[in-house]
């Protein structure tokens, strides 16, 4: 049951939660985003704790390291927020900064993000 509310099945291994240096990029990604006009008020009504603590939680179960997700399933997490693609696509850049600061390799990002990218269609709702 975790890896569908999680929106993906782990990968397999260490090395992507190696690679991530235990660290996935939430709160850099979640920094340029409540700071970004363009998505800033998606996130004025959300407790911010939480959202960092199971952005984390999903981020580590995925990338297989010691973690089990403990938040909602992404239908269920998102279903009233009404996400937009251009919100997604906003998301995505500053979790691909975020991951560069990290030292994250650029294949390495792209191996996430692939992982991540099925999510969407759970995520963007109008």
């Amino acid at each position: 049951m975790t890896a569908v509310k999680a929106g993906a099945v782990p990968f397999a291994g260490a090395g992507m939660f190696e690679a991530f240096h235990g660290q996935a990029g939430v709160d850099g990604m979640l920094d340029r985003s409540v700071s970004d006009p363009r998505i800033a008020g998606i996130f004025a009504a959300t407790d911010m704790v939480r959202l960092r603590r199971t952005l984390k939680e999903q981020f580590c179960y995925l990338l297989n390291g010691p973690c089990a997700y403990t938040g909602r399933s992404m239908r269920d997490a998102h279903a009233d927020i009404g996400l937009q693609p251009a919100d997604m696509g906003a998301l995505v850049e500053h979790l691909q900064a975020a991951m560069d600061e990290e030292g994250v390799p650029f294949h390495t990002q792209n191996r996430f993000l692939a992982k991540l990218a099925p999510m969407r269609r759970d995520v963007v709702t109008r």
